[in-house]
């Protein structure tokens, strides 16, 4: 068991190599759209890559509808095994809509073993996330 000190430095190492060893500018927040952003997600049980619609509930039925007539594209060009889920409840409670690719294998932040196939995970999904956005950004703000 990691005490929460260890446990945050583990976690900022982990984000550190992730950033020196992948050094680029991702997305993410700056979409340029109300309330949707892309995540990266490690913590001692399983690691994700995600695209979240958090805004208020007309901002999200918008852009909702609009990934979901995208979401051939998106399985069929770009991350065969993306998970539609319109109503995610996340750890704090909070409902949002969310697509996301989760890690299969058991990863642990806590294990630096694993960090490495978590780290090209995240590269290889969020970039096809991101090439997805940018090829069909005008459709889903329009």
């Amino acid at each position: 068991m990691f005490s929460k000190e260890e446990s945050r430095k583990l976690r900022q190492e982990f984000w550190t190599s992730f950033g020196k060893s992948f050094p680029r500018k991702w997305l993410l927040y700056d979409t340029k759209l109300k309330g949707f952003s892309f995540k990266f997600h490690f913590d001692n049980k399983k690691a994700l890559v995600a695209l979240d619609l958090e805004d208020d509930l007309e901002h999200r039925i918008k852009y909702w509808e609009k990934l979901v007539a995208l979401k051939s594209i998106l399985i069929d060009e770009y991350i065969p095994e993306a998970i539609y889920e319109e109503a995610y409840v996340l750890e704090n409670h909070k409902e949002i809509s969310r697509i996301y690719v989760p890690l299969e294998q058991k990863v642990s932040i806590h294990n630096k073993n694993s960090w490495r196939e978590v780290m090209e995970f995240f590269n290889e999904k969020m970039s096809l996330f991101e090439a997805f956005f940018e090829e069909y950004k005008e459709i889903i703000e329009g």
